[in-house]
């Protein structure tokens, strides 16, 4: 499956483990992390096959982490992000669709062992296919695991959910003229260090030949927007000649 060509009708995302943690900022808050489940059951229902990727920093940050080895730390950030998996996972079949919780890291019960096979027989079947535990290795963003997951499982787009609307030249939030792309290169966003996404990230896409759509996910219903019109983010992807 890893070296099928990317599939039209199926997409990843990547969601921030804090965007699962609503107003409060850390753990999890039900009514975020049902308003997740039922946009992306809507979106399943209209035929859409999808994977996501979970975060963990509702649960952990880097800098809380710092006192530790960084091999420990790092997966201490992963099993927060099987947590969000499952709950997501969870979510989605209370509200009446069909999901599957993956990890890489043993978590027999409540998430199933990834291999790319099982995940992409599961989206093909309509099944929300919910990746945690990153790529199961320290020293690896939940970024690049998302890019991963999205080359292995044959995906045709990577969505990264944020909290704002795009890529931008400098920080929005610091630069009152920051400027916004609507479209950039894959090449570019590496040689500009934009810090939208690891390089590591950019590049499997790049290679894998996935498009990236960078946008504000702070409303569930941006997922769908978003796929409708790539416009409202920015569109990451090969540069035009």
């Amino acid at each position: 499956m890893a070296d099928d060509p990317p599939a039209r009708g199926r997409f990843l995302l990547k969601l921030s483990g804090e965007l699962l943690a609503g107003a409060g900022g850390s753990g999890l808050d039900p009514q975020s992390v049902n308003g997740y489940a039922t946009a992306l059951l809507e979106l399943s229902g209209k035929g859409w096959q999808i994977g996501v990727v979970t975060g963990g920093g509702n649960f952990v940050r880097g800098r809380q982490l710092r006192a530790f080895t960084r091999t420990r730390a790092d997966m201490m950030g992963m099993l927060a992000t099987v947590i969000n998996a499952i709950a997501l996972a969870d979510a989605i079949r209370r509200a009446g669709g069909s999901a599957r919780a993956l990890s890489p890291i043993a978590a027999d019960g409540p998430a199933e062992a990834f291999s790319a096979e099982r995940a992409s027989r599961l989206m093909q079947s309509g099944t929300v296919a919910v990746f945690g535990g990153g790529t199961g290795n320290p020293w690896v963003t939940t970024d690049t695991a998302a890019a991963l997951r999205a080359a292995q499982t044959g995906c045709g787009l990577l969505l990264k959910g944020t909290k704002v609307d795009g890529v931008y030249d400098s920080d929005p939030q610091r630069n009152p003229h920051a400027i916004r792309y609507d479209s950039i290169g894959y090449e570019d966003v590496l040689r500009g260090d934009l810090g939208v996404m690891d390089g590591a990230a950019v590049a499997i896409c790049r290679d894998a030949g996935i498009p990236v759509v960078v946008f504000d996910v702070t409303r569930p219903e941006n997922v769908e927007r978003v796929l409708e019109d790539p416009s409202t983010g920015t569109l990451i992807g090969e540069e035009k000649q």
